[in-house]
């Protein structure tokens, strides 16, 4: 059996290698249409099983035509990362180990990379050394784990225990969110049992930036516990709340603070944007999604809390067959999952081969990028919407309908792949610029054919 397994990874390797060879010149969106994928690779369940280079191989022929080039330097449609090549590496050597990363005993690597990763990541973030560390599988449920260990500690405060009562009869939880918050906030309090309609969504300027007077003021009116929730990056424009006034407001009231910072929080390891992260330390739960701007493979988000307790507390499950195991860390007791991949090892892998100084340059060439971008479109003519304080760029081109119309020419053109949004009423395109890969010579090709294909929807 295992013999075939040297095989069928040189083919995978083969077509590993073709794929980053000419990822930075391929257009950037996929080729195949849904119809056809489904004739290429679907119909009844085989009778009898398939070859698996044959297997292997039809994956490869529909990979090459039905992917979109999102890893590679031109993507700018979402916040996403490629993968920085030690992470891609260190992912490989993940499948290949195949370790359940759920207590020490089943993998002695994956706890104690976790650790050491988790200690990498607070100091790079400016983050109090005592936080505790969980890596899921992205930034909902980095958000959604936050917000449990949130969930936890006020109603322990009100002397409700929610892991044994439940939610019937506990006293209701006042939540105060930006009224620009990503909607996974409101997915996860949904999920937790706290409910959407009970959110009181607080003011935001014309960046999206919480008004923390208004925050304070909303504060004043609530009594029971309580659950205030932050962002660092919005995911439109990249403003940040006003974290130090907000984590003011919430310590007078005594609310758990949380601050979702799925892709802003890096802004902390620059030195020319740090300033926009200050206040951070004081939250009690920070999320973050490592595939956008730490640029590892997708799979893997990061939950950081200031009250261990109430992380495990949240988080831990009990049966027989596990043994505590002393002091060694068991990464199941920081997460919802049990069964799990060793998530932590190609973060471990980015953070050692780029260092300080090269997650620093990674989000400070990006920030100078988006910037490049910003003052391009603008002297073309074209309203930017937001003030470009970070990686994003909001793009009008006039009417809506113009403006989804050039969206649609800059994606079939290929050359690069950006998004529509709706911005305050007014439909945009969004620039975002994530990726470790991506060059100067990437964003001016990137410009000219925006511009080219702007201008050729507006004759």
């Amino acid at each position: 059996m295992y013999q075939n397994i040297p095989a069928l990874l040189d083919i995978a390797h083969g077509h590993a290698r073709t794929w980053f060879e000419t990822l930075p010149a391929r257009p950037v969106r996929a080729s195949a249409s849904s119809e056809q994928l489904r004739a290429s690779l679907g119909g009844p369940l085989p009778e009898n099983g398939a070859p698996p280079a044959a297997v292997i191989g039809a994956l490869i022929s529909a990979g090459n035509v039905g992917t979109v080039a999102s890893a590679g330097p031109r993507y700018f449609g979402f916040v996403v990362g490629g993968s920085v090549p030690a992470a891609l590496a260190a992912d490989w050597l993940v499948s290949t180990w195949d370790q359940n990363a759920c207590t020490f005993v089943h993998s002695p690597l994956a706890s104690t990379i976790e650790q050491i990763t988790g200690s990498w990541l607070r100091d790079l973030a400016g983050l109090p050394p005592a936080m505790s560390v969980g890596f899921v599988t992205g930034g909902h449920m980095a958000n959604f784990t936050s917000l449990a260990c949130a969930r936890h500690a006020v109603l322990r405060k009100a002397g409700w225990d929610i892991e044994a009562d439940g939610l019937n009869g506990a006293p209701p939880i006042d939540i105060c969110v930006n009224e620009e918050s990503h909607y996974t906030i409101v997915l996860a309090l949904r999920l937790l049992g706290l409910g959407s309609a009970r959110m009181r969504k607080i003011p935001a300027d014309e960046q999206g930036r919480m008004r923390a007077n208004c925050l304070a003021t909303a504060l004043r009116e609530t009594s029971g516990p309580c659950i205030v929730c932050a962002q660092a990056g919005n995911v439109n424009t990249g403003a940040f709340d006003p974290l130090s006034n907000i984590a003011d407001a919430a310590q007078e009231r005594g609310a758990w603070l949380h601050v979702d910072g799925a892709f802003g929080l890096w802004a902390a390891a620059a030195p020319q944007h740090a300033h926009l992260v200050r206040g951070i330390e004081r939250a009690d739960s920070v999320a973050s999604d490592a595939h956008k701007w730490l640029n590892v493979p997708y799979d893997c988000g990061l939950v950081l809390c200031a009250d261990e307790a109430a992380h495990r507390s949240a988080m831990s499950l009990a049966a027989a067959y596990i043994l505590a195991t002393g002091a060694e860390r068991d990464p199941h007791e920081f997460v919802p999952e049990e069964s799990r991949r060793a998530r932590a090892i190609p973060v471990y892998a980015a953070l050692c081969s780029l260092g300080r100084r090269g997650v620093a340059e990674l989000i400070e060439r990006n920030c100078r990028q988006a910037r490049r971008f910003c003052e391009a479109l603008r002297a073309a003519g074209f309203a930017v919407l937001n003030e470009v304080v970070l990686n994003q760029v909001l793009v009008s081109f006039g009417a809506p309908e113009q403006t989804h119309a050039t969206i649609a020419a800059i994606q079939q053109d290929g050359t690069c792949w950006c998004g529509a949004t709706v911005w305050q009423g007014r439909t945009a395109m969004r620039i975002s610029v994530s990726n470790w890969s991506t060059t100067d010579d990437d964003v001016e090709r990137s410009i000219d054919a925006i511009i080219r294909c702007a201008r050729s929807v507006a004759r």
